[in-house]
């Protein structure tokens, strides 16, 4: 199935002899409105053309089925998996809202049409042998039907470990794995210990103590391009850094997700201009 676009043309209006003089603007501007429109039907016919052939060389199963994974753009964490058939990637490219085809219920499905937590999706990539689909996008909410982030939150370590025991752990990624961990150390800074705290806790009590490591730590970073030091030594520097400035992002109560929407609105921008918006 071809994907469906809507109209661009308008009606052309047709004006009276006795107003031509006063109306030829009009008519100028109506003129000017046609071949734009004929231009842009022209475009999408284009497009619509290039989506069919793109969709002719997806190597659909035997059942005019492929995998389809959504992953988000900013944590990279895989929210779910489903199947698209060849409508299913079409409506997907061209609605920007991951689609899928339901096998149970034999027909399409729009991730989020009834729980309104859609996922808007950024890009689609195939793989290799194009027979697997990912829907790079960014979730409204929820993407799971229990209310979890994801569908992948049952470690199989710990399910071959303690098969009587349900774990619910988001399969996270190191940055984010990290930010959970100072999470939980900001969480237990309410509750009295009788230990020595840890060192992130110190950090979550102390401001003073924080920026002194943050700033430390940068310098610490420069210093190794500046002195000209090992890549290994750069490496385990800027991890320094990652961490404290996580730290302090969680006291703020800034997820890292936002930092990373952040960076990706910047891709399309010059570093000028960025600077320009923050003045505004």
């Amino acid at each position: 199935m071809s994907v469906s676009y809507s109209p661009c043309f308008q009606p052309l209006k047709v004006f009276p002899t006795s107003n031509r003089i006063r109306s030829s603007g009009a008519l100028t501007l109506n003129r000017r409105n046609v071949v734009a429109c004929m231009k842009k039907s022209h475009e999408d016919t284009s497009l619509e053309a290039k989506v069919d052939f793109l969709l002719d060389h997806v190597k659909w199963d035997d059942k005019g089925l492929a995998v389809a994974i959504a992953q988000n753009v900013d944590t990279g964490a895989v929210l779910m998996q489903g199947f698209a058939n060849r409508e299913a990637l079409s409506t997907t490219i061209s609605s920007r809202k991951a689609t899928f085809y339901s096998r149970s219920r034999s027909s399409l499905w729009t991730k989020g049409e009834t729980s309104n937590n859609f996922i808007n999706v950024f890009d689609v990539f195939l793989d290799c042998d194009r027979d697997s689909i990912i829907y790079l996008g960014k979730p409204d909410g929820p993407t799971c039907h229990t209310g979890s982030e994801t569908c992948y939150y049952t470690p199989v370590d710990e399910l071959l470990k303690h098969p009587e025991v349900e774990k619910n752990e988001l399969a996270l990624t190191t940055l984010y794995a990290l930010e959970s961990t100072i999470n939980q150390r900001k969480a237990e800074t309410s509750s009295s210990s009788n230990g020595k705290p840890s060192w992130t806790k110190r950090l979550l009590l102390d401001d003073k103590l924080l920026c002194s490591k943050i700033r430390e730590e940068a310098n610490e970073l420069c210093q190794t391009l500046e002195q000209n030091e090992a890549n290994g030594r750069t490496a385990s520097e800027m991890a320094d850094v990652l961490y404290h400035a996580m730290v302090l992002l969680s006291l703020r109560g800034v997820k890292l997700e936002e930092v990373m929407q952040v960076l990706r609105q910047r891709f399309s921008k010059s570093g000028i201009e960025e600077k320009n918006s923050r003045k505004s």
